[in-house]
């Protein structure tokens, strides 16, 4: 027995009509039947194939079946049973009928037909026979549930022809496979059958029937209906994508909007999700609300291009009365569904007109609201809505609403909970940080301070601290780690630096002592004994416009970048010290001159770190962004920035200084030499009241003398020789130094009424701006500042 490959066409009649009655195609199958050649049939109306009045009722819905009286050529009227489907258009052409009716397989089955004992009538499984055509045999009662029509009327048709569906069609190529293979074969698919409201999912299984010699007769077909598995599968797939695209960043409204991503289309049409305003409730929400509430609406997703459904945009302000779904499910504290059929949404749809002109435009039928709550607290709620769906929500959709709303209400939570950390860091970072930079003498300086954008507020920070002497101490400093903690060890650390500079320590003494302030900070930082984790990187400065000299000190930290007037940038070579924190290691200072004019750039790490590049290359885009000329340090600064950070922010937080030098002129420094006799002060005195008359601060003449006696007096009483006196002269300030060689700091002390001596510090601490002592190689120097422009006022 050969079998027909290609399928034999003609062993079903089969004809397709358009939706103005006229036939498109008529077969060879369909010749036989009638006696109409194609030819004599195509492009005329159906209708008139009718016997009778050739009249017939429009069918109605995807499917029609029933028997008609035919006219065959012959003129005698035959009685047909047909089988129509309705396809829509699609592919070029428009919608049309699809008319088959078998010409075989009409007799019953032989009691000895293999292919009628694996018929298997009595399965509660629906099975299904087919030939070596691929035509049905036989199937149970069962299958003809499935399918919706008897045995009787479908025998001898293909699976193709019976179904009309892509699916259809896949199914047949499989029943082909294991005919010409002889070996079993399971396939899944979706779909709507014809004796089915609703589409399920189906686990079709096709295994060989051979005869008693063993050679392949046909196909059996058994269908399972794994509708349940397979929803099973999409849900678990669902929370597994939730719990992969919820949360990748610490935003709220981000996080938020990936909720609503993950819900449309497979849980809903149309999302919203709107939060609680913390604001109103002091920064967190309260354990128990009560309506009206307001609600800020953060995110919203939807099957329709451009969101059309929503009435309040994201960012807007909306109260929300006791009757809304979002109330009372907030309220409740558990899920509320509705539908409009019901009438559950009228008090809601009637008091809110744009959402009820809303739900009429886009047919919305049914709502599901899912409060967001997480570590007892309610943050919001999240609203799914269906209007393409046209099934309302069921248990299991509430469970998986449920179960994705509380993975991503623990991310929203967290991203909460971040922001308002960041914010916090944020703003005592900036409190601790300088508001402006001091204007000095010795230099111009700008800064710039960027926090990370997604590890948050960390511990850098910047000063400029003016010091005696016009000299000026310049720090960048970086705590690790990020957060309050990391702000506030810096402010700590900030003060202690200003405090340090206070005394005028050198650069390599002033980490020393911090480097014990931050072994002390993990000490208490600590627990169960155990030290804290507390470090920093340090880098710190001073720089004496009357030398033009710069001592550097660095702990752990990034040197600086210099560029002299018509040079290169380079980086200094300074020893490189260890971070502080470690204890007991020492530190090393550098003195370099520097011209008139040079730029140094002052940083910390967070400026070179990128995942796209090295340290190197990011050196050298630093060199090229300082490297190109401008007057204007604010725009040095900018330009670094954008040069080295990318557009979605640094990868950790920045802090950058730039400092232009500038030297004090010879002729506004003058230096004597102090011998050790008291009767030789008149003298000096005189000498510096003549020089003031050069300087045309004749004004303060008297103060300066005064000054200048008291302190030269005290260094020949009590101090060690050689005694040196310098004058320094800017326009703001004079400043009277006096130095000698004995390490004996002066102090201010109150002297009796009766005592001949212990007022002179007293006196030029009253006659001063400000005064103080620092200790040098050689000695020490008590310094004064008198102010010229309060005298000239």
């Amino acid at each position: 027995m050969s079998r027909v490959y290609p399928f034999d066409e003609a062993a079903t009649a089969r004809a397709v009509i358009d939706d103005d009655g006229t036939l498109v195609e008529w077969n060879e199958g369909a010749r036989r039947l009638l006696g109409h050649p194609a030819d004599a049939v195509v492009g005329r109306p159906a209708a008139l194939l009718l016997a009778g009045d050739g009249t017939l009722a429009v069918p109605v819905g995807a499917r029609w079946e029933g028997t008609v009286g035919l006219r065959h050529r012959d003129g005698r009227t035959v009685d047909v049973w047909l089988l129509a489907h309705r396809r829509p258009p699609g592919n070029g052409h428009g919608g049309d009928w699809l008319v088959v009716t078998p010409l075989t397989g009409r007799d019953a089955a032989a009691p000895d037909d293999p292919l009628g004992r694996a018929g298997l009538i009595q399965s509660p499984c629906a099975v299904a026979v087919y030939d070596d055509a691929l035509r049905l045999r036989r199937m149970n009662d069962a299958m003809a549930e499935v399918i919706g029509l008897p045995e009787e009327r479908v025998r001898g048709l293909r699976l193709s022809e019976i179904g009309s569906k892509p699916e259809s069609e896949e199914l047949e190529q499989g029943l082909l496979q294991v005919l010409t293979t002889g070996r079993p074969l399971d396939l899944q698919t979706y779909l709507r059958t014809g004796g089915e409201q609703r589409p399920h999912a189906w686990l079709a299984r096709m295994a060989p029937v051979t005869d008693a010699e063993g050679r392949v007769q046909g196909v059996c077909l058994a269908a399972h209906d794994v509708t349940d598995i397979y929803r099973a599968r999409q849900r678990l797939q669902l929370v597994n994508e939730a719990s992969v695209r919820i949360g990748s960043t610490l935003d709220v409204t981000r996080t938020a909007q990936e909720l609503a991503d993950v819900c449309v289309p497979a849980l809903a049409d149309f999302v919203t999700i709107d939060l609680l305003d913390p604001q109103e409730y002091g920064g967190e929400p309260p354990a128990r609300l009560t309506a009206p509430l307001n609600l800020r609406r953060v995110a919203h997703q939807s099957v329709l291009r451009g969101i059309p459904e929503a009435v309040a945009e994201p960012g807007q302000l909306e109260v929300y009365p006791a009757f809304s779904p979002q109330a009372d499910s907030l309220t409740a504290g558990r899920t509320i569904r509705a539908t409009v059929a019901t009438g559950d949404l009228t008090e809601w749809l009637t008091w809110s007109a744009a959402r009820g002109e809303r739900v009429r435009e886009f047919g919305i039928h049914a709502s599901m609201s899912v409060p967001i709550r997480a570590r007892g607290l309610t943050l919001g709620v999240a609203v799914l809505t269906r209007h393409r769906r046209k099934d309302p929500f069921t248990d299991d959709d509430m469970l998986l609403a449920e179960e994705i709303t509380a993975r991503a209400a623990v991310c929203i939570d967290n991203a909460r909970r971040y922001s308002r950390e960041r914010e916090t860091a944020l703003a005592l970072q900036r409190s601790l940080l300088p508001r402006t930079l001091p204007h000095t003498a010795a230099l111009e300086a700008r800064s710039r301070y960027l926090p990370a954008a997604r590890a948050g507020v960390g511990g850098d920070w910047f000063d400029v601290i003016p010091l005696s002497g016009m000299r000026v101490a310049m720090v960048v400093g970086d705590v690790v780690g990020h957060g309050v903690q990391a702000s506030a060890t810096m402010g700590r650390l900030r003060t202690a630096v200003r405090t340090l500079a206070d005394i005028d320590l050198a650069p390599d003494e002033l980490l020393t002592h911090l480097d014990d302030l931050v072994v002390r900070l993990s000490e208490e930082s600590g627990s169960d004994g155990s030290p804290g984790e507390v470090g920093a990187t340090c880098l710190y400065a001073v720089y004496d416009p009357v030398s033009r000299s710069c001592t550097l000190a660095r702990a752990g930290h990034p040197p600086p970048v210099v560029l002299e007037p018509g040079g290169e940038p380079h980086q200094l070579d300074l020893p490189a010290g260890p971070p502080l924190g470690h204890g007991g290691l020492p530190f090393e200072s550098a003195e370099v001159r520097l011209p008139e004019g040079t730029v140094l750039a002052l940083y910390t790490d967070g400026l070179m770190l990128s995942r796209e590049r090295g340290g190197d290359v990011g050196r050298q885009l630093l060199f090229q962004a300082l490297g190109v000329y401008t007057d204007s340090l604010d725009g040095t600064c900018d330009r670094i920035l954008h040069a080295l950070l990318p557009p979605a922010g640094a990868a950790d937080d920045v802090a950058l200084l730039l400092a232009r030098t500038r030297g004090l002129p010879a002729s506004q420094v003058t230096t004597w030499d102090i011998p050790a006799d008291p009767a030789l002060v008149a003298p000096i005195r005189k000498q510096v009241v003549e020089q003031l008359e050069r300087w045309s601060l004749s004004e303060i003449g008297f103060t300066a003398e005064l000054v200048v006696s008291e302190l030269v007096t005290n260094a020949i009483r009590y101090g060690s020789h050689p005694i040196r006196l310098r004058l320094i002269q800017d326009a703001a300030t004079l400043i009277v130094e006096v130095s000698d060689t004995s390490h004996t700091a002066p102090h201010l002390r109150r002297a009796k009424i009766f005592d001949e001596g212990g007022r002179g510090l007293l006196l030029v601490a009253q006659l001063t701006q400000r005064w103080g002592s620092r200790h040098t190689t050689e000695g020490k120097t008590i310094w004064a500042e008198l102010g010229l422009v309060e005298e000239d006022q």
